[in-house]
């Protein structure tokens, strides 16, 4: 029987969960732009439409569901915002913008992307089972993160060289962007 250590260990997680380390890194780029173009869905038609609109003050779920409704959406309701003069819509499968002061706007029906759509669930899905595979998938992740650290034993690249200061820089740089952005 083979020997089990850390190099090995490193390896063989690393070999079991490429495919899932590149499917969780090509959602999270599509749903961290979700919001510039529609990683998931294409449009497929655009309408456009002109409403009277209450004051910005009586628009609530309640009234873009209904507006939905008479706009002729049998969709499921996702949200509903005003931003910039301009209310907005969102549906499983629709968009709905609409300028607060003219009354005109547009429908953008879309339909599921292939692939990309399946993908993005990946970071939605909120199953118990996903959701424990997924704990033992980071804690699979720490193990590699800290496995790769004893690789190299000795010289200028090792841990005690090199990796160390790279490995703080690493937990640096996303705390600087937490207490400057977040």
């Amino acid at each position: 029987m083979k020997k089990i250590n850390f190099r090995n260990l490193h390896r063989d997680l690393g070999y079991f969960y490429i495919g899932l380390i590149v499917s969780f890194a090509f959602s999270g780029l599509m749903m961290n732009h979700r919001e510039s173009w529609h990683p998931e869905k294409y449009s497929t038609e655009t309408k456009a439409i002109e409403v009277k609109l209450p004051a910005e003050s009586e628009i609530n779920d309640d009234f873009a569901e209904d507006l939905g409704k008479k706009l002729g959406i049998d969709d499921k309701f996702r949200r509903q915002m005003t931003k910039k003069g301009t209310f907005k819509m969102s549906f499983e499968n629709h968009d709905v913008e609409i300028d607060m002061e003219t009354g005109k706007g547009e429908i953008v029906s879309f339909i599921k992307t292939p692939i990309i759509s399946q993908a993005m669930k990946l970071h939605k899905n909120t199953s118990n089972f996903w959701i424990y595979y997924s704990d033992i998938f980071a804690l699979s992740l720490i193990t590699i993160a800290l496995t790769g650290t004893i690789m190299i034993k000795a010289g200028k690249f090792s841990w005690k060289n090199r990796g160390w200061k790279l490995a703080v820089a690493g937990v640096v740089f996303p705390l600087l962007f937490l207490i400057l952005f977040g």
